[in-house]
């Protein structure tokens, strides 16, 4: 039985808890918060309730596997879950609207052709098909198997090329996709939205995220009873219940090393912790930032995502019920001034006061520079209110309140301003999260800065890897 520590208490480093835990070991988590969950935060107030990370559960199977494989009780018997169904209602520039059906091609395809003319369907049916030929190609290595050693494989582009004349013109950036091959641009901005929701500008992303919106319209889309917060509950719960340790508002300041290996950590206050190894679920860069690990100086440091984006998140208190044609998500694109912002609008009485009133999130990611003072963000979170009365009708008149937080409040809560996205192939590997295994031998890295990267689903999986390295050892290959 090893002594392992972990640092932080967000979703990926719970599932690594968990699952380490049932193997044998003693874990203790130390969060320097008052809670768990990380990034899946809870904003309440007044009898209102709101989501402030993740609204949707893509992948659920990942949970599923944690809950399986750590307890009797499956995912379902802790947590209701609920397929989407629109998966989401898109609000263009020009007003014109479509709702899309939750893991329908069909049905995608047709409502797409009604909405914006006959040919979008079947114009976005063939870009799926080769995303999921870039899909096939990067699952295993990006998702459920151990970064390889040599990254150069994964630097390299996986989405085709598309063929034009007798060449292969080759294609480098997501919104090249969106122009050359969807040819309306309303379907652009459609594939915008994919990348721009985790967090990619999709000028600068490479063509790969094109399995972004693969993943979501096959997959499917679900929403959790209680919000996206029942997801952290459960977790929680089901490492108390595999006897999981947690000690809250207890930052770890250093780790400590000894004959070149982690052998435990030094708390706020001065007091140490021997460990046989330490799983890390706070975001890489602030590690290094904060000198929590020393490793040479920052060339040196493990290589880890940069997106150079965070997200507002706008929580709204209304009066009066939600209409009966209301959706769960809508997006609703820029236009003019407007940003693009995802509204979410679930029908779930645990999240309001009573059927009289309804909580509505909206969402926008941003560029993390430059800086904005409180004025400005307060202004921008006007913009996306503006935007979100196309998807909430009547939505001045229904305000009692809103909330903003800002990518500040991401940066006190996290460590950093930036929200990590999913690993990515290509773009010469500049979308690549760090590896889970860190340059200090029984140091790890789980969580949304790791390996597969950022992501309710992502995270999982990375505490499920770093579980796997610590149990089996170097052999480990991943889920097969």
């Amino acid at each position: 039985m090893a002594r392992i520590v972990v640092i932080g208490a967000g979703l990926g480093a719970m599932a690594a808890a968990a699952r380490l835990a049932v193997a044998g070991h003693r874990v203790t988590v130390y969060e320097r918060g008052t809670t768990y969950g990380g990034a899946v935060g809870r904003f309440a107030r007044d009898g209102f309730a709101f989501d402030t990370g993740p609204g949707l559960l893509h992948l659920p199977a990942v949970y599923r596997d944690l809950f399986v494989k750590t307890g009797r009780e499956p995912l379902e018997e802790c947590v209701t879950l609920t397929q989407v169904d629109p998966a989401s209602r898109h609000v263009f520039a020009d007003d014109t609207r479509v709702d899309l059906p939750n893991a329908s091609r069909a049905g995608t395809a047709a409502a797409l052709d009604t909405a914006l003319g006959a040919g979008a369907g079947e114009r976005w049916g063939d870009f799926l098909v080769r995303a999921r030929e870039a899909w096939d190609r990067t699952r295993r290595p990006l998702l459920e198997e151990p970064q390889p050693s040599d990254r150069a494989p994964l630097a390299r582009e996986p989405y085709p090329a598309l063929k034009a004349g007798l060449l292969r013109r080759p294609t480098t950036t997501l919104a090249q996709v969106g122009a050359r091959e969807l040819r309306d641009p309303r379907l652009a901005a459609l594939l915008d939205a994919y990348a721009w929701s985790y967090g990619f500008d999709p000028a600068t992303a490479p063509a790969s995220a094109a399995v972004l919106p693969y993943m979501e319209q096959t997959f499917g889309s679900w929403y959790v009873g209680g919000g996206l917060r029942a997801l952290a509950d459960a977790v929680y719960e089901r490492c108390r219940k595999r006897r999981v340790e947690f000690v809250f508002d207890t930052p770890v300041e250093d780790v400590l090393e000894k004959d070149g290996r982690a052998v435990g950590v030094r708390l706020a206050g001065g007091a140490t912790v021997e460990a046989d190894h330490v799983v890390s679920g706070a975001p890489v860069p602030a590690l290094y930032r904060d000198h929590v690990v020393e490793w040479g100086d920052g060339d040196d440091w493990p290589h880890h995502q940069v997106t150079g984006t965070s997200r507002v998140t706008v929580c709204l208190a209304l009066r009066g019920p939600r209409e009966a044609e209301a959706v769960h998500r809508t997006v609703v694109h820029a236009a003019g001034g407007r940003p693009t912002v995802t509204v979410l609008r679930p029908d779930d009485p645990a999240l309001r006061p009573d059927a009289d009133h309804e909580s509505v999130t909206v969402t926008a990611t941003v560029r993390t520079s430059p800086e904005r003072d409180a004025a400005a963000w307060e202004d921008f979170a006007e913009r996306m209110v503006e935007a979100a009365g196309h998807a909430a009708p009547g939505l001045p008149e229904r305000l009692l309140w809103r909330h903003v937080r800002t990518p500040e409040d991401v940066r006190r809560e996290t460590g950093v301003a930036e929200v990590p996205g999913p690993a990515l192939g290509g773009a010469g590997g500049r979308l690549l999260p760090a590896g889970n295994r860190s340059p200090l031998p029984g140091l790890w890295f789980a969580g949304g800065w790791s390996h597969p990267g950022g992501g309710l689903a992502h995270a999982g999986m990375s505490g499920a890897l770093v579980a796997g390295f610590i149990v089996e050892g170097a052999e480990f290959r991943g889920s097969r």
